[in-house]
């Protein structure tokens, strides 16, 4: 997994409250098992139209904001079903960073487990990073996982929380197998003392 540590870049506005996984990616596009190719299925239904032609109103087809690798969304981003396809297509896009005032709790875990970062802040907040989204090619924010601040194109902080334990994971790229592997040398001993006084298992 992708380590996250310091993330500066353009941030995409979508004050739209509930966009569910299904919006993020649609369900014919959950063929594959692969996590790479679906960034250009991201948002399909919005992006683009019936005929496979791009929305010029949709926010990630505007000139400004296809680079976008940072979402301001409104609440309960990633409601809906569990597909963990949707942190992929995000991720394939190029998203690295979804900030919002809340998240539907398995598509936030899916996101840790993918190398994205979640941020939850407040409502108030959350109108200001829109307002700086809305700039256009200079809604640049700047993302510090380490001191756990956003800031804005004007110098603005905001401090966010996050569990610590998955603080450290994205510091050092490590998904839920890794994570696991690096206690190997414990769990070989374990297995060894088992095999010591359980033979016949």
């Amino acid at each position: 997994m992708d380590k996250f540590d310091k993330l500066t870049g353009v941030a995409a506005p979508m004050p739209i409250i509930n966009i569910d996984t299904d919006m993020i990616i649609p369900k014919q596009y959950l063929k594959t098992i692969k996590r790479t190719g679906l960034g250009t299925a991201l948002f399909a239904e919005m992006r683009y139209d019936e005929q496979g032609n791009e929305n010029p109103d949709f926010v990630l087809n505007k000139p400004a904001y296809r680079d976008a690798s940072i979402l301001v969304a409104g609440d309960n981003f990633g409601c809906g079903s569990s597909r963990e396809h949707a942190p992929w297509a995000l991720k394939d896009f190029g998203i690295r960073c979804i900030i919002s005032t809340s998240f539907a709790d398995i598509f936030y875990n899916n996101c840790f487990k993918n190398g994205i970062l979640p941020i939850v802040v407040t409502p108030e907040q959350l109108e200001a990073l829109l307002d700086d989204a809305e700039r256009g090619a200079n809604a640049t924010l700047s993302i510090d996982l380490e001191a756990q601040t956003i800031t804005g194109p004007d110098g603005g902080e905001i401090h966010f929380d996050i569990d610590p334990s998955r603080k450290n994971a994205l510091l050092e790229g490590l998904d839920d197998i890794a994570l696991t592997l690096k206690k190997s040398a414990s769990i070989d001993s374990f297995e060894k003392k088992v095999a010591e006084s359980r033979p016949w298992i």
